[in-house]
């Protein structure tokens, strides 16, 4: 897939654990874990508005886009 998370990258520029914001935005750790590794299949727009509400930052920021020249799965 062609889709790249960089929540690790914001999570460490805001000095940040994953449980920390896990517990603010109202998910859990594992939840924040699987979308992290990019395991996740989708993620609901309330989620991704929460999350860039606490770390103070636009989508762009936490989702990447490479075409990586592969078939979607």
């Amino acid at each position: 897939m062609g889709i790249i998370i960089n929540l690790d990258v914001m999570l460490a520029r805001r000095k940040m654990s994953g449980k920390e914001l896990a517990e603010a935005v109202g998910i859990t750790p594992q939840n924040l874990s699987v979308l992290k590794t990019g395991r996740a299949k989708a993620i609901r727009f309330t989620t991704l508005n929460a999350i860039c509400r606490h770390l103070d930052c636009q989508p762009g920021d936490i989702l990447e886009y490479r075409d990586t020249g592969a078939a979607d799965e």
